[in-house]
């Protein structure tokens, strides 16, 4: 029970050792965390270089240092992707022509509407004509009706006095 007689001050120490070993664990922490992102970083930028390096291939920049068993696996790698573009190709193009035959199909049947429609109204069109041409005071001059109206018989026209 000794240290029940232990002033105010041993248990700041005892604190201030307790802070110290925790930070000193933290800053062991601290150093692998830094550790581990500098490995990070620098698998990142090893990457990094070799996908420009591989691009550069694709595009046919640097093929110098290459082997000619390197060449051969670029050159399968560009037909794989020129194969994989002209089959993306075929595939629209394929979609355009069903959207337009359906377009076509769509725009035939609204022409079929249409004729049907304009077939209907020259139709009666030829009927009124008719019924118009057998009708009294009607001339018909190249299949178009004129219809002819005639005064209303007076007696003042026939030089008989009108009575006032």
């Amino acid at each position: 029970k000794l240290y029940e007689f232990g002033s105010a001050g041993i248990t700041k120490t005892l604190e201030r050792y307790q802070h110290c070993c925790y930070n000193a664990q933290d800053s062991n922490n601290a150093l692998s965390e830094t550790q581990s992102w500098y490995q990070e970083m620098s698998k990142l930028g090893a990457k990094f270089e070799a996908l420009q390096r591989t691009q550069r291939h694709l595009l046919g920049e640097d093929l110098g240092p290459l082997s000619v068993k390197e060449l051969q696996q670029l050159e399968e790698q560009l037909e794989c992707a020129l194969s994989q573009a002209r089959q993306r190709k075929t595939q629209l193009m394929m979609e355009q022509v069903e959207e337009l035959r359906r377009k076509e199909r769509q725009l035939g049947e609204i022409n079929r509407q249409l004729k049907h429609k304009l077939d209907t109204e020259s139709s009666s069109n030829y009927r009124a004509l008719q019924q118009a041409s057998w009708a009294p005071g009607t001339i018909v001059d190249d299949g178009a009706a004129y219809h002819v109206q005639h005064p209303p018989h007076s007696a003042a026209l026939d030089g008989e006095p009108t009575p006032a």
